[in-house]
């Protein structure tokens, strides 16, 4: 497989879209819903809501790390804001869904801090949407190698 890198950086945001053929409602709850975010990123655990922090597990990444994440906000089904502090860096993250016709768009916002490098950050997040659209449509998760490193020029010319 071959993919095709989609994210393009605005400033410092790096955005990131996917499409589908889905009303929101459905799409939000695979963003959103612990049984059905195991399947692309990894299940979450905790109370959930606006200010509240939760432990999410990277399923796909070596060890299988859980991290804590904010809840900074949670309009369903709209948007969502996160964010991670850690020993690596942190995160700031937004999904906005907006629906037309029965088509649902998924707009993934990370914005980046003046430590991230968007060609390791980038193919990453395509890696893990990629992943959101194969779970939906029950095909198995890409593989990781067909990302990284053959994204990263794509991500590096952009800054």
């Amino acid at each position: 497989m071959s993919p095709i890198p989609t994210g393009r950086l605005f400033g410092d945001d790096l955005v990131l879209t996917r499409t589908f053929r889905a009303p929101i409602d459905d799409v939000w709850a695979s963003l959103t819903e612990p049984d059905r975010t195991a399947h692309w990123f990894g299940p979450w655990e905790g109370d959930a809501g606006p200010g509240r922090m939760i432990k999410v597990q990277m399923v796909h990444e070596e060890g299988k790390p859980w991290m804590d994440m904010t809840i900074e906000a949670c309009e369903p089904p709209r948007r969502l804001s996160v964010s991670n502090v850690n020993d690596y860096g942190s995160w700031h993250l937004e999904l906005e869904l907006t629906e037309a016709a029965g088509v649902t768009e998924l707009r993934f916002t990370h914005h980046l801090t003046e430590k991230d490098n968007p060609g390791e950050v980038g193919p990453g997040w395509e890696y893990y949407l990629d992943g959101l659209v194969a779970a939906r449509e029950n095909r198995p998760h890409p593989s990781f190698d067909d990302y990284y490193p053959s994204m990263k020029e794509h991500f590096e010319a952009q800054r």
